[in-house]
């Protein structure tokens, strides 16, 4: 007697390799908004290299066909705040010395403002219709969103976490994750951010004492691995 079992993907990662079942994985695309990518953007008005962020871009399309193909749930999410400010605390408003702040006009209208063009997702990485795009007002995606809840209601208990910034939002949804149970595959070259020296030790912090808050790996050996696995 046998009895059928779900297809498991095994990826080559730091520290170990990291095993997933697609059906209960979801790709998370955090974040690539024209407002921290786009040359002559909100990133770069902040004196910001916005190339170490849209070297992302080429990978995760390449990741985004075949997630699609494999029929992994996809979330992507957006940070930025209602017109009137009234979701954006001051702590974040006031914080630093930008030369423009949240809500200021911008050369993509105001900056991080949900329905503004620099608000949205960059037209290479555009969600495919039905793929849900959660908007937050904070760093991490759980905070004060239902994604939660949507991954709950798909049964998912893995995520495959890529987007900008390595040190910020990605690392924060990764922690918050990590709190919910998540098992959590973060991509090198899928994630990045304006200091390459905050990358490399955001995943190094990711991976260290034996994965403490998920794995790491690079985009080629994920989709070398998941490719055989979704034919089975």
């Amino acid at each position: 007697m046998t009895t059928d079992q779900p297809p498991l993907v095994r990826v080559p990662a730091r520290p170990g390799p990291y095993t997933f079942e697609p059906a209960t994985t979801a790709l998370l695309v955090i974040d690539m908004q024209r407002d921290f990518l786009e040359p002559g953007g909100f990133g770069e008005s902040l004196g910001n290299d916005v190339g170490e962020l849209r070297r992302t871009i080429a990978p995760l399309r390449r990741l985004l066909a075949t997630a699609r193909a494999a029929a992994l749930t996809i979330v992507h999410t957006r940070e930025g705040h209602l017109p009137d400010l009234s979701d954006c605390p001051p702590a974040k408003l006031q914080r630093g010395a930008p030369s423009k702040r949240i809500g200021d006009p911008g050369p993509y209208g105001r900056i991080l403002i949900r329905g503004e063009y620099g608000h949205d997702i960059i037209d290479e990485l555009a969600p495919a219709p039905g793929e849900p795009v959660i908007d937050k007002p904070g760093k991490g995606a759980f905070y004060a969103t239902d994604l939660d809840g949507l991954l709950a209601e798909r049964l998912i208990t893995s995520l495959i976490v890529t987007g900008v910034t390595t040190e910020v939002c990605v690392h924060t949804t990764v922690r918050e994750a990590n709190d919910r149970g998540y098992e959590c595959l973060v991509l090198a070259d899928c994630v990045g951010s304006y200091f390459p020296r905050f990358h490399e030790v955001g995943l190094e912090m990711i991976a260290a004492q034996g994965g403490i808050f998920g794995w790491v790996a690079e985009s080629p050996d994920l989709l070398a691995a998941l490719g055989p696995a979704t034919v089975a």
